[in-house]
């Protein structure tokens, strides 16, 4: 054997023992006549004492960093204990070591805190992976799929794969595209999620499926989109709405019990869509604090006349003025106030400017608008924005849609400076009653708000025969979002031919087109296709929000970088000709 103990389970009680362990050098600290060595393996660190004669042995065959080491010795107490690690009690008195594989220096430091940037660590990925941080960020991954499948197996579902060669169905995001050399001409699609399988498969009697799963997307980068990434897809049959939310709400509150320890008894809010995008300005509230966006001019309790009788045309001629009440922040300096004005004129936000209410702790108010509204007025504004003394009321007013964006990212902006988004806190809620429909106002046409697939509200399918009240249908869908992340989403399916076909006439689709890309699923609900719903979440975003993180990247193994590339593996690559002719492609120049 190559280790009888690895180097993180050693403790007081052991002393005495002789042990073989195996791993990798961290350090080498040579002192006079005698060598410390810290070996470490995946479990953690031991540290090795290496006497005289085999520190003179050292001397004349060397070890380094990231060498591969094998030693034998006894477990002894240790004079100077590290209280930082958990062997740091005990030390290993070596008798005899072998080097299993020497090392080169490597590129960056091995550590919690490397010297190595994002692409030189993403190049020695594998060297990376040593690190405690990512060590720790897959221990998470593992614990979170374990508690998944835990769960879901005492709800009788039943994990079933499906396919990853389908064909391109293009709904939303591009598919990635696999030649067939067996079928010239004619192309695989990797799959953006299994729903039309997993729809299909509650068509064949298979009433709880769940997949922890691959999808693909060729769509542009960012902190939690990766072009290949792992989803939880769930689907289930004979139920409704409801249904779905108590089962999955479960799943949620036992992972984070099983993995965080976090046990959260009360239900999870729901908020509607429409109070989702009026309170919070997106579809992904972060209710870990308050500061509600108010609408002004919607209440008509802003002020357009100016105390001299004039109209204040910054608010006269928005569509929209909205505001939020800072807490506590009455105390912003002018350059604070001037630092916020720059960050709402950056590109994209988009702004031109904002406007500062200060409701001081004596009563009083001070504001960028004093000369054109007296006290009184601002008054008005800071009562109906619920103002406390001390408050600070920032308010932007323009176009609807931009405006309203723009101050919910300076919502966030300010939750982030006063330090209200705390990553150790989670706050998971539900919206729903999603529009079904949105207007592409480019395309002039309307496109599916989730998917071609999600049902109307019952009582809205008949609006479906009404092409000018499209934008009042709502879906029968929800999202799981937490902290400010949407982390989920499924809807209950449409389950019938005709309904279904005419969602698809909706998004502009003909009857042969819709056959030709979604024939399969029409027939098949021709054959006693039972109701159905279920829901699909971000695996890897999931990860990274129980370990305190936005970006996905270090809670996958091998990741792309912005780029999409694998900079270790250096792909995409070109092919050869070979291949190229076996394909019957040819590679036009860019």
């Amino acid at each position: 054997m190559y280790r009888t103990r690895n180097c993180g389970e050693l403790r007081m009680q052991h002393t005495g023992e002789e042990v073989t362990m195996a791993g990798w050098v961290q350090t080498v600290r040579k002192f006079g006549s005698i060598t410390f060595v810290d070996l470490r393996d995946r479990y953690g660190i031991t540290q090795l004492y290496f006497n005289e004669a085999l520190t003179t042995e050292l001397d004349k065959n060397p070890v380094g960093r990231e060498f591969v080491l094998q030693a034998t010795g006894k477990v002894i107490e240790r004079t100077s204990k590290n209280g930082k690690i958990p062997t740091g009690d005990i030390e290993i008195e070596i008798s005899n070591y072998k080097i299993l594989n020497a090392s080169d220096v490597p590129p960056f430091t091995i550590e919690e805190n490397t010297d190595g940037g994002d692409e030189l660590r993403m190049k020695y990925r594998y060297l990376d992976l040593r690190r405690p941080t990512l060590r720790r960020n897959l221990e998470l991954r593992y614990k979170v799929n374990r508690s998944v499948r835990n769960y879901l197996d005492t709800l009788g579902f039943w994990d079933i794969e499906t396919p990853f060669l389908i064909k391109s169905t293009p709904e939303g995001a591009r598919d990635f595209v696999v030649p067939s050399r067996m079928n010239q001409g004619e192309f695989y699609a990797l799959p953006q999620s299994p729903q039309t399988f997993k729809q299909l498969l509650m068509v064949s009697g298979y009433d709880r499926y769940y997949q922890i799963v691959k999808c693909f997307r060729d769509e542009d980068l960012r902190a939690d989109r990766q072009p290949e990434f792992t989803q939880v897809d769930c689907e289930m049959a004979f139920v409704d709405q409801e249904d779905i939310l108590n089962t999955f709400e479960g799943l949620f509150k036992h992972v984070f019990k099983d993995v965080k320890g976090v046990e959260i008894t009360e239900a999870f809010p729901r908020m509607t869509f429409d109070d989702a995008m009026w309170h919070y300005g997106n579809d992904k509230p972060d209710i870990r604090f308050e500061m509600k966006i108010q609408n002004l001019k919607a209440e008509g309790k802003v002020h357009c006349t100016t105390v001299d009788g004039t109209e204040f045309k910054v608010f006269n001629d928005a569509a929209t003025i909205v505001a939020i009440a800072v807490p506590g922040a009455s105390e912003y300096t002018r350059k604070q106030i001037d630092e916020l004005t720059e960050w709402v004129k950056r590109p994209q936000i988009g702004m031109t400017g904002v406007i500062n209410i200060k409701c001081n702790a004596d009563g009083t108010y001070k504001s960028s608008v004093d000369k054109f509204f007296n006290e009184g007025q601002l008054k008005d504004i800071a009562s109906f924005c619920s103002a406390n003394a001390g408050d600070l009321i920032l308010i932007l007013a323009g176009a609807e849609t931009r405006t309203r964006k723009a101050m919910s990212e300076l919502r966030l902006e300010m939750g982030n400076r006063l330090g209200l988004r705390d990553n150790s806190v989670y706050k998971p809620l539900w919206v729903i009653d999603f529009p079904l429909l949105e207007l592409d106002e480019e395309n002039n046409r309307w496109v599916a708000r989730h998917h071609p697939f999600t049902a109307p509200k019952p009582d809205h399918i008949a609006l479906m025969n009404d092409l000018s009240r499209y934008g009042e249908i709502k879906a029968n869908a929800y999202d799981i979002v937490l902290n400010g992340t949407e982390i989920g989403g499924g809807s209950i399916r449409i389950f019938q031919r005709d309904l279904q076909e005419k969602m698809f006439a909706a998004l502009g689709m003909s009857k042969e087109e819709a056959n030709e890309k979604f024939g399969f699923l029409l027939g098949a609900f021709e054959y006693g296709a039972p109701p159905h719903g279920g829901i699909a979440f971000g695996f890897d975003r999931l990860c990274a929000l129980l370990g305190g993180q936005e970006s996905i990247r270090d809670f996958m193994a091998f990741p792309k970088n912005n780029a999409g590339r694998d900079v270790m593996l250096d792909a995409p690559s070109a092919i050869d000709d070979t291949q190229l002719n076996e394909l019957n492609l040819t590679v036009r120049p860019a």
